[in-house]
């Protein structure tokens, strides 16, 4: 898999997402982003920011029209609202909003922990693990199903887990290494690895995967 890493990185070059403040940034823009552009979700976290909302704490303190409004631009605001407040009442409850203090429960404690909240599925939580508190779990996208399909890498049919396995057990079990190659193939999804429209001509990876 790390061919695969090296070729991207060489075409690309560093990507270093998630682009935020503040590891709460990181999980507000994990929930917010689900079915809607990043941009869209840009102008929610901005509200937020101007609303000095980007804070655990304060999103308690807010009444859930307050919250909806402020989220608005990311699109399905109310549901959107709704699963904020879920992993907001868990931070508040289990760590007393502190998020550094999050961060140092064991990482499939808090795996296990995010999945059962309302609305967080296994891409949502494995982005927070990942990006907001620096644990080894790698993402598992549309685009990344997509790529592996189409590299020949897998059948297609495979789930989450197993998808998130190749990686996981194939690469050293390092953050910025994870962080880095789940960014590139997003990249290489919505500039080349196109559910329509694919430029597999032009790919960066073609040569590499004949």
């Amino acid at each position: 898999m790390l061919y695969l890493f090296y070729r991207l990185l060489s075409h690309f070059g560093p990507q270093f997402w998630w682009p935020a403040k503040t590891p709460f940034e990181v999980m507000v823009g994990a929930i917010l982003t689900q079915n809607t552009a990043w941009s869209n979700v840009e102008k929610a976290v901005k509200h937020l920011e101007e609303a000095e909302a980007l804070d655990p704490k304060v999103i308690s303190s807010l009444d859930v029209f307050q919250l909806e409004r402020l989220i608005r631009p990311s699109g399905f605001f109310r549901v959107k609202a709704a699963r904020l407040k879920a992993l907001v009442v868990y931070i508040m409850k289990e760590f007393k909003g502190d998020v550094e203090t999050m961060g140092l429960k064991p990482g499939w404690e808090l795996r296990r922990d995010l999945l059962s909240l309302h609305g967080v599925g296994e891409e949502t939580a494995d982005s927070i693990l990942l990006y907001a508190l620096g644990k080894p779990f790698f993402v598992v996208d549309a685009y990344t199903k997509r790529i592996l399909k189409r590299c020949g890498l897998i059948r297609g049919s495979e789930s989450y887990g197993d998808i998130q396995r190749l990686f996981m057990d194939t690469l050293p079990g390092d953050v910025e290494l994870f962080k880095e190659y789940h960014a590139l193939l997003v990249e290489l999804g919505k500039g080349y690895c196109r559910a329509r429209d694919p430029q597999c001509g032009t790919c960066p990876v073609k040569v590499e995967v004949e």
